[in-house]
């Protein structure tokens, strides 16, 4: 029977998470380890300078005090009996899009299960109001997992998964977008006098890419977009290469 860990950004106890495991119910055995509260733009960060504490919480359920990336390094490494055969993250509340790749802590726990040789995929509601729904995503999980235990995934290559909250039942394989949101920074002082920035997001997509994700999810398809862990741009080591003789002729 296989094994599967379950993983998220927004919390052990968020509703993503919750109905992501009722999808999958039944496939396997599964396994939680997830942060003990919301860690969302952790990226794959990790906690270097503090312990990271842990408890059990139900049968085969861990809480970490920790990122997401920390949750799944130790499930692979401490907390679970045996090692999973696939491990999916989320199911986010809100789309993890462009270069939001970079930050998300739902991506960046798949990521760390593709560094230790592991098939994952993060898996997020793309929508930004507030009456999510996560019941067709889990079912896509589901179909997705069934397929990937079966047929096995890329070494080092991980998806990441978007579903529009209106899903017109297409599937799209797509390439990752350019930068989607605009930063925005409002200014503002706190009752002791403190001055601050709240960093805020607005949607920037002239020109988008009709390969892209997030082209693929404007049009109500599902976005699945394959993601290599080796970030070497194979042009440039070609076309860079002449600096290298230039250089040590500098410091010779």
């Amino acid at each position: 029977m296989a094994h599967i860990l379950i993983t998220n950004d927004d919390g052990i106890q968020a509703e993503g998470l919750r109905v992501l495991v009722q999808g999958i119910e039944g496939l396997g055995t599964i396994s939680i380890v997830a942060p003990n509260h919301e860690r969302s733009a952790s990226a794959q960060s990790l906690t270097l300078r503090q312990p990271i504490f842990w408890e059990k919480i139900a049968e085969r359920e861990w809480s970490v005090e920790g990122t997401p990336t920390d949750a799944v390094i130790l499930a692979l490494h401490k907390l679970l009996p045996n090692r999973p055969d696939l491990v999916i993250s989320g199911i986010n509340r809100g789309g993890n899009l462009g270069e939001n790749v970079f930050y998300s802590g739902t991506v960046g726990a798949a990521m760390e299960a593709a560094i230790n040789n592991v098939p994952a995929f993060a898996i997020s509601v793309a929508h930004k109001g507030k009456a999510f729904r996560y019941e067709q995503a889990a079912k896509f999980a589901r179909n997705l997992a069934e397929m990937v235990l079966a047929e096995g995934m890329p070494q080092g290559v991980m998806l990441n998964v978007n579903v529009p909250l209106n899903w017109s039942g297409k599937v799209r394989f797509t390439r990752q977008s350019k930068k989607v949101t605009r930063n925005i920074l409002q200014e503002g002082t706190d009752p002791r006098g403190r001055n601050f920035f709240w960093l805020l997001e607005q949607e920037h997509i002239e020109g988008m890419d009709p390969e892209s994700d997030h082209a693929a999810v404007f049009d109500g398809a599902i976005s699945m977009t394959p993601l290599h862990l080796d970030r070497t741009h194979e042009l440039s080591l070609n076309h860079m290469s002449h600096w290298a003789p230039q250089l040590e002729s500098k410091n010779s």
